[in-house]
């Protein structure tokens, strides 16, 4: 009896100790996901100058998508707002950009970094300018209204989103624009067989740069510290005399201007701008957004660089499932956590 006894004991404390050991694994396992399908990349590819090349253009287009989708997650996730018309920031920040930048083509042509970016950073404000003052109108014309109602956001933002890609016809004209690299990140730096593109590198820069800033305001400001308290409980808040309606408007002038400067940034990236790049790539931020967790910053960046990867592998290895395959990794996390990776609690 007692040896029985024993035994069952020893396999409870065994069963404790293994669910306490999953429950102190489990909130890191999202991090893991990123390394191991790189691994998974290099084991499938077999040449590591071709693994590193993808890798690195993995990276950089999930920095853009990240630098896009950022400001969505935050209106999504914290204003409770399906902003279908978040791509027309895109489009309008990419033709804004496209128009400075091509004001100066020899600066750009110029192969000199600090030409080229006397050009670029005040094609990125410019953007950025607008972008914010066309999401300002969004929200008090078209959003304010629907607040609450997630049908009617959904109708009233994509017929926004329609609107605005004839207003870019009107403006710009039906044609697309062609919008060279500037020359010091056009070409790679080369190792041997190894090629890291310029402008991806610059992405990756950029997108981090981001990625802190963003995490720095939310958790350590006071105006991160509004948000936050804003989204658990607003009337407490407003009770204590903070204008939370204000707040989150600032909040969606942010994200439409961070919209803005990723239209710029992948206009450049694909050499192109056209009235429905926002629309295009919307789909990628929507699911960028899914996978993260609605409201999640770090969900969102992690989000993205997984697309990012799969999208330049996938393309790779099996390109016939290329375009398809983003929608394959939105089912498997939602199947693993039907919340996303790293969902805002509510």
């Amino acid at each position: 009896m007692s040896t029985s006894t024993t035994t069952t004991s020893n396999g409870t404390a065994s069963g404790n100790g293994a669910r306490a050991l999953l429950d102190r694994i489990g909130p890191q396992m999202p991090y893991l996901i990123l390394p191991l399908m790189a691994l998974l990349g290099l084991v499938l590819m077999g040449s590591v100058s071709t693994w590193v090349t993808l890798t690195v253009a993995g990276l950089a287009m999930g920095m853009m998508i990240f630098i896009m989708a950022s400001g969505l997650t935050l209106v999504f996730g914290l204003m409770d707002v399906l902003n279908f018309g978040h791509g027309a920031f895109i489009s309008v920040g990419a033709f804004v950009g496209a128009s400075v930048i091509l004001l100066f083509p020899e600066m750009i042509e110029t192969n000199s970094l600090l030409s080229n970016l006397a050009v670029v950073i005040p094609a990125i404000i410019a953007a950025m300018i607008v972008t914010g003052g066309l999401g300002y109108f969004f929200e008090r014309v078209i959003v304010k209204p629907v607040y609450g109602a997630h049908l009617k956001q959904i109708l009233v933002t994509m017929g926004g989103l329609i609107v605005a890609e004839q207003l870019i016809h009107v403006v710009w004209g039906p044609d697309e624009i062609p919008l060279p690299r500037p020359a010091a990140f056009a070409g790679s730096y080369g190792f041997g067989e190894i090629a890291f593109e310029k402008y991806r590198l610059l992405a990756v820069i950029l997108g981090l740069a981001i990625f802190f800033a963003l995490r720095f305001v939310l958790a350590r400001t006071k105006l991160g510290l509004l948000i936050r308290a804003g989204v658990e409980n607003g009337e407490m808040v407003e009770a204590l005399g903070y204008r939370v309606r204000m707040v989150f408007l600032l909040v969606f002038i942010a994200g439409s201007a961070l919209a803005g400067l990723g239209g710029v940034m992948w206009g450049m990236y694909e050499e192109v701008v056209t009235a429905g790049m926002g629309l295009e790539v919307l789909i990628l931020i929507f699911i960028v957004v899914i996978i993260g967790g609605l409201g999640s910053v770090e969900g969102c960046f992690l989000g993205a660089l997984m697309v990012g990867l799969m999208a330049n592998y996938t393309g790779y290895l099996v390109p016939k499932v290329a375009l398809g395959s983003n929608i394959l990794l939105m089912v498997m996390v939602l199947m693993w956590r039907p919340r996303g990776l790293f969902p805002v609690g509510k």
